[in-house]
């Protein structure tokens, strides 16, 4: 449950993490001062936590606790940074109190990179409150589209993206978003998601930005529809036709992908585990998936390793709450391994973590991101 302690990502606690590159083997001069670049819009997310059943027309709900957190693409961002890659966003801010918080929480907290992003004069920060219950969500958002020629180009991203080894891109059917096109042709690595088609036509034609794509990340519903496909798998052969890897995540059953230019496919099953809020957790696949395509593991590895993450953020509370760091993941790899009985196959699939995770666990897990209020002063 979230208290009231002094938020984790705004203590020195923080700087003392354990730091974790998966990259560390591969860096070399010249390159990309970013491994991932991303832009979006960013949430205050509040979120309601230890409520016993939905919110019931007219009467009063009591949550047990409340956290607050930036929220939205802010998910992904702090996903990545976590994980040990250098992360750049490009954002709009709000110039009130919660955009600051959010910056704040970004920039000091996380290590995120905000030069591209703009604090925008007037502009109130969009907000989510997000209710948490019986492992199911229910989320109100408010919140207005900042000026576009007050900020960034006229897609919402700077008119040039900084250098980065990858991005990540939300796709949008019947539209494309020229920055997407310029980072590709800079070198830079795409990797898409894509939302819930409001307009019902799931022509993949649609989506023209997937050409330019290195790999597409869409859920088992999304795979299906866009491709006509009865089922996941099928589906994930005829998306690799259109991009060179895809990825389809099939929920409680883990996640299959196929990768066109190897010719390799793979499956892995999903952590059982009790899963307290959802929030987030495809936005830390995504990131597991990323970290482990630029560190050049194989398939198989990548797809563990994006379902792991997963697995341990919806574990926690709220969206860049629960995004697992190295110190997390060295817990559960520990803690696995101590377990009698444990089956040999479960083991050896996640075998390759024994090099990365920190011979010392530096901070107790879980750890405390939250706070019920922004309105305490830090004592740092």
């Amino acid at each position: 449950m979230l208290t009231g302690e002094e938020p984790e990502h705004l203590t020195q606690a923080a700087r003392r993490q354990a730091r974790v590159d998966p990259l560390a083997a591969l860096r070399a001069p010249g390159d990309p001062p970013w491994d991932v670049y991303l832009t979006g819009t960013v949430f205050l997310d509040i979120i309601f936590t230890g409520l016993d059943t939905a919110p019931v027309r007219g009467t009063e709900s009591w949550a047990r606790g409340m956290g607050s957190s930036p929220g939205g693409v802010a998910n992904m961002a702090a996903a990545l940074a976590r994980l040990g890659l250098r992360t750049a966003l490009a954002a709009a801010f709000g110039d009130d109190h919660y955009g600051e918080y959010c910056w704040d929480a970004l920039e000091q907290g996380e290590g995120i990179d905000l030069a591209a992003s703009r604090t925008v004069p007037g502009w109130h920060s969009p907000v989510t409150v997000s209710m948490a219950y019986e492992g199911e969500r229910t989320m109100v958002s408010h919140g207005h589209e900042p000026p576009p020629e007050a900020v960034f180009g006229q897609d919402g991203a700077p008119a040039r993206p900084p250098r980065a080894r990858a991005a990540v891109a939300s796709l949008t059917p019947g539209r494309s978003a020229p920055w997407i096109a310029d980072a590709a042709r800079a070198g830079t690595r795409i990797f898409a998601d894509v939302g819930w088609d409001e307009t019902g036509a799931w022509d993949l034609s649609g989506l023209a930005d997937l050409e330019h794509c290195e790999a597409f990340l869409p859920n088992a519903e999304e795979a299906k529809r866009y491709t006509g496909a009865d089922c996941p798998r099928q589906a994930a052969h005829a998306l690799a036709e259109h991009v060179p890897v895809a990825v389809v995540t099939l929920g409680s059953d883990g996640a299959y992908a196929v990768d066109r230019r190897t010719g390799e496919t793979a499956e892995v099953p999903a952590i059982a585990v009790e899963a307290l809020d959802p929030t987030g957790a495809g936005d830390v696949f995504v990131a597991g998936f990323v970290t482990g395509t630029l560190a050049g593991w194989p398939l198989a590895d990548r797809l563990a390793f994006a379902g792991l993450t997963a697995a341990l953020s919806v574990q926690e509370f709220g969206g860049s709450l629960s995004a697992p760091g190295w110190s997390e993941i060295g817990a559960w790899w520990r803690r696995v391994q101590s377990v009698p009985g444990q089956e040999p196959a479960a083991l050896s699939r996640y075998a390759f973590l024994e090099g990365l995770v920190p011979e010392e666990l530096d901070r107790p897990w879980p750890l405390r991101r939250a706070v019920p209020t922004i309105g305490f002063r830090r004592s740092l």
